[in-house]
């Protein structure tokens, strides 16, 4: 969140005239398991109140295993309780979460079967699988990288991706997610990889820029950043 995102919002002050402030309050956790997960995701509502102090536009909830986690549509639960959370501090202001960002990317971009690339443990990619799956998307391969230390997360090499999604079967795919993880780097790839294999590519990162613009209400265009910022949707 506090890397990709940015950079998108830097590379759109390049081609329209908003300009951005980023702030950030964060929850802990070190270890991507389901336990610290649930943890960390209790923090969620000091946050959101932490930052309607500064009396930002739009709040953007990061992790998207965390919410995945904890149950199918959880997202929409979230994104309702900590909206209200920044309503009852006098600064309301609409959320995002990855998560919901995700799902919602895919049907704005039609996509019923998918490939995914994610960082976690398998039980934990299953868990971000049939959350997907019961949005109404059909997870058709998949990698789990199996990375549960978080910080290694955040190392993965993006140069990695190109020849990891060359091992899946993307056959008859609507999209590929690259990172369905805000933490791993993916964007430095996403145009190789849609150049590689003629598929849409999203990320978790390039789904809640989407988002935020929208809510911003602002044109969700971002060079660089893969066929859902391109301007097509």
């Amino acid at each position: 969140m506090e890397t990709e995102i940015p950079a998108m919002l830097a590379a759109r002050q390049l081609i329209r005239p908003e300009r951005f402030t980023f702030h950030s309050a964060r929850m802990r956790m070190k270890h991507v398991t389901k336990d610290e997960l649930a943890a960390m995701d209790a923090q969620s509502d000091r946050c959101a109140l932490e930052l309607s102090d500064a009396r930002v536009d739009v709040l953007g909830y990061a992790c998207l295993v965390a919410i995945m986690s904890m149950g199918h549509g959880y997202h929409r639960e979230s994104q309702k309780r900590l909206a209200a959370v920044t309503a009852e501090n006098g600064a309301p202001a609409p959320v995002v979460t990855s998560a919901g960002a995700l799902v919602e990317a895919l049907g704005i971009m039609k996509a019923k079967r998918i490939a995914v690339v994610a960082p976690y443990m398998k039980p934990l990619t299953r868990m971000v699988i049939d959350y997907m799956e019961a949005e109404g998307v059909e997870v058709v391969s998949h990698a789990a990288l199996e990375i549960s230390d978080n910080l290694k997360v955040a190392a993965h090499d993006p140069a990695n991706l190109p020849g990891i999604v060359a091992g899946l079967d993307t056959t008859g795919v609507d999209a590929i997610v690259l990172s369905a993880c805000v933490q791993m780097p993916s964007l430095a790839s996403v145009s190789k990889v849609e150049a590689l294999t003629g598929k849409p590519v999203v990320t978790a990162a390039i789904a809640t820029t989407y988002q935020m613009l929208k809510a911003l209400e602002l044109e969700p265009v971002v060079p660089g950043a893969g066929a859902l910022l391109s301007g097509a949707y």
